[in-house]
């Protein structure tokens, strides 16, 4: 009955898409209030749908109901609790689920929060986002029903792929997706302006918001997976640029551009058609890669081997969704008035200079992701477009982006002063010619290139820190001003700062583990020791464990420096008897520095030997701490109540108790 009760509600919520999709946008052309106001309960109604839909697949997973054929294939009664719930999103039927529920999400909470909008832009948004709605609405009704019946029912499921079977998996997709799908709301933003043939500031203020909660979730998500990644593959690394990797990477170059236009937009009036387009490619990238890992195109440990027949319904989706957004740009956007003019030394030159080298680097990122599909499609033979490649194309943008990133914040709007915006940077740049020394004293070795990385993100971390203080007056002011003017602040501009030093952390976690990583790799005996940058691993042995729905092999590693015990590390290989899969699950040592990683490759041999692979991994800690600490400065700014939308300007009357002035 549950199930039952899903697929209808899936079928409502259709309805209802539908009937917002149509009714308020002809409201908007009409000027008819009552059908544009049939937007927000449509949107409502259309979210509770999908989210009992949702809520009926889950209770299906947790109590395992093994009379559904989705929870029959992914599912297991052994199975821990966090990995039914998982279990959900983890197959291409329930993870479509998810994706029209964050849609539908989105388009409900411009319902609720967005009643200062102008009601024909917020009518024509609520059409544009519930036009996407009805297409992949349709999708899952036509070709992937999650509640689909099985009978006779099996005794037991088939379980969930043992690789997803990781807390890092459990919460990866849920957070992707809303990065994923939250940046429909901004494509429907954009949409609805070209329909309105209206780009103003305040349609910027309003676009900002919903387009920094996609970016700081899809950082997360990004930064979830990559996490996964290292630790549970077992291969040592943090980035392979897989196809897959590479389509939630792609949106969030586009994204981190969109939100730096829409400033432009908000503060100058300024790069209107530019962020239009940002906004409609940020989009479409984001259904480019819900495209490659439902269309069988691809193999990867991140795709869905389905049917490409799917593919071909999300490929048209793609199409119409894209094509007729950039038909309507061509045609619209000549009309948008430009605004105000800037000098190229100023910080609108220096967003402009960002979204180049972003979108030139997403560009590259694409073309390294999609040529190997399309020549082997036209019957070109199968190449390989890997690291050597993105690393070839993509540093070399990064390294100017970095390098503009703490000037740009130091300049005047309209027309700079790039000297003085240097010498107060200078206290960066000696710091940062000191942890560049420094660098050198500690790793006499590897590549030139790993010295000017780790300089660029010392670079970026107290340039983010120098202009934090330049705001506040920092060693200027007594220290009571200081923090005066730090508490006055806006959030946006703390979130700024973290956002920017986070990045510089990241830089540095990147460049220091993949340019001074250690590895061995042996094959051991219990009381064989390994050396490893210093360290001294003993492996102890191995022993047989039992674990909920898997048995392992427990490896027993004591690392030890200058004779004296640090840890002592436990790697396992698992055995998923109902999946009959096996898994590498890595021991990892944490320190603020550096990671020691240990995991077991192939055994036992006739001796009771096993293969040891083990890695240390300099500065590799910065970079999930930069990611975190990126997407908690998105989410600082988030809370700035001048990115609230339609949020209005409120009056504070002075200690005297004169005439109330603006709030900033």
């Amino acid at each position: 009955m549950i199930p039952e009760l899903g697929h209808f509600a899936l079928i409502l919520a259709f309805l209802l898409a539908a009937v917002q999709a149509i009714l308020p946008l002809v409201g908007a052309q009409r000027d008819d209030p009552a059908l544009m106001a049939l937007g927000r309960p449509a949107a409502i109604g259309q979210f509770a749908m999908i989210a009992i839909a949702f809520l009926a697949l889950m209770y299906a997973f947790v109590v395992s109901d093994f009379t559904v054929s989705n929870v029959v294939e992914n599912s297991h009664s052994a199975k821990p609790m966090l990995y039914k719930v998982a279990g959900v999103w983890g197959n291409h039927e329930g993870s479509m689920v998810l994706w029209v529920l964050i849609l539908a999400l989105f388009g409900a909470l411009v319902a609720v929060f967005g009643g200062n909008l102008p009601q024909r832009l917020q009518a024509r948004a609520l059409s544009v986002q519930a036009m996407i709605g009805v297409g992949f609405l349709a999708f899952i009704l036509a070709t992937s029903n999650p509640f689909l019946r099985v009978d006779p029912p099996p005794l037991d499921g088939n379980d969930l792929n043992p690789l997803l079977q990781d807390p890092g998996l459990a919460f990866h997709p849920p957070f992707l997706y809303l990065g994923y799908v939250g940046f429909s709301m901004a494509f429907s933003f954009a949409v609805a302006a070209l329909i309105e043939g209206r780009v103003d500031a305040a349609w910027g203020r309003w676009v900002r918001p919903w387009t920094l909660a996609a970016w700081c979730a899809l950082t997360i998500g990004i930064g979830l997976g990559s996490w996964w990644a290292y630790y549970e593959l077992g291969w040592g690394g943090w980035w392979f640029w897989d196809p897959v990797e590479n389509a939630s990477f792609m949106p969030w170059l586009t994204g981190t551009a969109l939100l730096h236009s829409a400033i432009v937009v908000e503060k100058r009036d300024a790069l209107k058609s530019w962020t239009i387009l940002l906004a409609i490619v940020t989009f479409g990238l984001s259904l480019l890669g819900t495209f490659l890992v439902r269309s069988g195109v691809l193999t990867s440990v991140h795709a869905f081997a389905v049917d490409p027949k799917r593919g071909v319904f999300i490929l048209m989706l793609l199409a119409l969704t894209i094509g007729g957004s950039l038909t309507l740009y061509a045609v619209r956007a000549p009309a948008l008035k430009g605004g105000g003019l800037f000098a190229p030394i100023s910080r609108e030159g220096a967003l402009v200079l960002n979204n180049l080298l972003l979108a030139i680097a997403a560009a590259t990122v694409l073309t390294g992701t999609l040529y190997p599909l399309a020549l082997e499609a036209m019957g070109g033979g199968t190449v390989s477009v890997g690291p050597p490649y993105f690393n070839a194309v993509f540093m070399p943008l990064a390294v100017p982006l970095v390098a503009a990133m703490a000037i740009g914040p130091m300049l005047a709007w309209k027309r700079g002063d790039l000297p003085g915006a240097l010498g107060r940077l200078k206290a960066a740049a000696l710091l940062t010619a000191i942890i560049a020394l420094g660098t050198l004293y500690w790793q006499t070795g590897g590549p030139v290139l790993a010295f000017i990385g780790i300089a660029l993100a010392a670079w970026a971390f107290f340039g983010a820190l120098t202009e934090f203080a330049d705001r506040i007056r920092l060693f200027r002011a007594p220290p009571a001003e200081n923090w005066r003017r730090a508490l006055g602040l806006p959030r946006s501009a703390w979130g700024l700062t973290l956002a920017h030093a986070g990045l510089g952390l990241a830089i540095a976690g990147m460049v220091g583990t993949s340019a001074w990583k250690s590895e061995v790799i042996e094959r051991v005996g219990p009381g064989d020791t390994l050396a490893l940058a210093g360290y001294e691993l003993v492996f102890d042995g191995v022993e047989r464990i039992a674990g909920p729905n898997y048995s392992a092999e427990r490896g027993s590693v004591t690392v030890t420096r200058n004779g004296d015990t640090v840890t002592v590390l436990r790697p396992e290989k698992r055995w998923y008897p109902v999946a009959r899969m096996p898994t590498t699950e890595a021991a990892i040592r944490t320190t603020l520095l550096s990671d020691i990683y240990v995991a077991l490759g192939d055994g036992p041999d006739p001796t009771g030997g096993w293969v040891l692979r083990a890695w240390h991994h300099p500065l590799v800690p910065w970079l999930w701490i930069g990611i975190a600490i990126m997407a908690l400065g998105g989410t600082v700014s988030l809370t700035d109540r001048r990115l609230r939308v339609g949020a209005p300007r409120r009056a504070r009357g002075n200690a005297a108790g004169g005439h109330p002035q603006p709030a900033e």
